[in-house]
């Protein structure tokens, strides 16, 4: 019996075979304490060398579609996390704050959700927290696209030109985020 016709109730096990490595990566390094020194050597660009953001194709939650492109002229925080993740978890009230607070001003911010539990657990996560902004579930070609993820939350903070203006690794408090979006939209 080939793989693409073993179904477990509704479960098409052709499915795993895109998720397990995605899962099996998480398991293996997100959310641990040992990315939080690293993050630090990786947390700012060099003048001059700001490296494009990936430019990806989501689709959030409520089904609309969401590309880099929407987002030119905006301060950007792409917030890579799943609901499973404790530090994941301990950022987003800030990330609602933030964006409460600063998106007149210019601010978007998308989660990606990496949806181990699948996608119903992300969409009851995100009402449950009253979270206010665009979560998107994490797609096959994403990960490749965003480069290397050693755990998560990964968070990149996106200028107005689509440039990385910062990459954190692991939880960061609200005032570095605030910082960092006040210098890219000069308030």
């Amino acid at each position: 019996m080939r793989m693409e016709s073993i179904k477990i109730g509704s479960f098409n096990l052709k499915k795993l075979r895109y998720i397990l490595p995605l899962v099996l990566f998480f398991f293996t390094f997100a959310c641990g304490d040992k990315q939080q020194s690293e993050a630090k050597k990786e947390s700012t660009a060099t003048a001059g060398s700001v490296p494009k953001a990936y430019r990806f194709n989501l689709v959030t939650l409520d089904g609309k579609s969401v590309t880099l492109d929407d987002y030119q002229g905006k301060a950007l925080i792409l917030d890579i996390w799943d609901t499973w993740c404790p530090p994941c978890k301990k950022e987003i009230p800030d990330f609602i704050k933030l964006y409460s607070e600063y998106n007149s001003k210019g601010l978007e911010i998308l989660g990606v959700a990496v949806g181990r539990d699948g996608i119903e657990a992300v969409r009851s996560f995100v009402k449950q927290n009253g979270v206010n902004y665009p979560n998107a579930i994490m797609t096959e070609d994403f990960l490749p696209g965003v480069g290397q993820i050693r755990g998560i939350p990964t968070t990149f903070v996106i200028d107005k030109n689509g440039g990385i203006y910062k990459k954190y690794i692991g939880f960061k408090e609200k005032s570095v985020f605030e910082q960092d979006i006040r210098e890219i939209l000069d308030l």
